[in-house]
C-alpha cells in the first residue's frame, strides 16, 4: 500500500511540474545538451522492499515470511556523458539508507520473529538515458541500467547469525534499474526528477551456520532480493 501511494505521489508530482514547465515562454539553456560531459548531482527519497520466495522445508512446516519497508533518503554525484543527440551515458555514485521489519511469521515467540534489516549503501550504477527531443524547456526520457551496491551494515562477516538474534545479509549484490523522468530547463540549471524501479539480481541472503541445526529463519527462504522504488531529483 505505501509503494502504491509513493508511486502515485511521484507520477502527480512530475505531472504538475510538466504542466508548469509548458508554460514558460522563454527557451533557457539552449546549448546545454551540445556538452560532451557534463556534472550534477542528486537527492531523494526511496522506499525499498523484499521479494521473498520459499521453498518446502519439512522441519519448518508453513513458513510465512512478510516484509514492512520504511522510506529512505538517496544522494550522490553524476557524470554525463554525451554518445548521441537523443543518448547519454551516466554514472551515478551515491549513498542510499533505507530500513526493513522482516516478519517470520510460523515463528510464535515475538523476539524470534522479528528483524530489523537497516542498510546503507555504497549505490554505483551505470545507465542509459534515452531522451526525446527537446520541446520548450521540456524533454522527456527514459532509463535503464545495472547497479553494484556494497552493504556497509550487512553483517556478513559476523559470526553471529538469527539463532544469536543477528540477521545478515550479503555484502556484494548487484541490480537492474528501469525509470522515466523529465528534464526541466531553468535559467541557471536543468532539474530533472525521475522515478524508478531497481531489482536486485543476486540473492542477497546471508544464509545461516548449518552447524547450528535448521534454521527456521533462513532455511525456507529460495531468494531475497530488494525490489524499490526511487524518486530522484537531479540537479545538472
Amino acid at each position: 500500500m505505501m509503494s502504491k501511494k509513493f508511486i502515485i505521489f511521484s507520477f502527480f508530482l512530475l505531472t504538475s511540474i510538466t504542466f508548469f514547465a509548458q508554460n514558460e515562454g522563454v527557451e533557457y539553456l539552449p546549448t546545454f545538451d551540445k556538452r560532451k560531459l557534463h556534472y550534477g548531482f542528486y537527492l531523494g527519497l526511496n522506499q525499498n522492499d523484499f521479494k521473498v520466495s520459499l521453498k518446502d522445508v519439512p522441519s519448518v512446516p508453513n513458513a510465512s515470511i512478510t516484509v514492512e519497508p520504511t522510506a529512505g533518503f538517496n544522494v550522490g554525484l553524476i557524470a554525463d556523458l554525451r554518445l548521441h543527440k537523443n543518448l547519454n551515458l551516466r554514472f551515478e555514485p551515491g549513498l542510499i539508507t533505507n530500513a526493513k521489519k522482516i516478519y517470520f511469521n510460523h515463528l510464535a515467540i515475538p523476539q524470534d520473529s522479528v528483524r530489523e534489516a537497516s542498510s546503507t549503501y555504497l549505490h554505483i550504477p551505470l545507465l542509459l538515458k534515452f531522451s526525446t527531443d527537446k520541446y520548450k524547456n521540456i524533454r522527456p526520457f527514459l532509463l535503464a541500467g545495472v547497479s553494484y551496491n556494497y552493504n556497509f551494515s550487512s553483517s556478513e562477516d559476523n559470526q553471529d547469525d538469527n539463532f544469536a538474534g543477528q540477521f545478515r545479509m550479503n555484502t556484494s549484490n548487484f541490480m537492474y534499474e528501469v525509470g522515466v523522468g523529465v528534464d526541466f530547463y531553468l535559467y541557471f540549471f536543468k532539474f530533472s526528477p525521475s522515478i524508478r524501479g531497481i531489482f536486485a539480481i543476486n540473492n542477497e541472503i546471508k544464509y545461516d551456520n548449518p552447524a547450528n541445526g535448521t534454521s527456521q529463519w533462513t532455511a525456507p527462504v529460495n531468494y531475497m532480493g530488494t525490489r524499490g522504488v526511487f524518486l530522484t531529483f537531479a540537479f545538472e
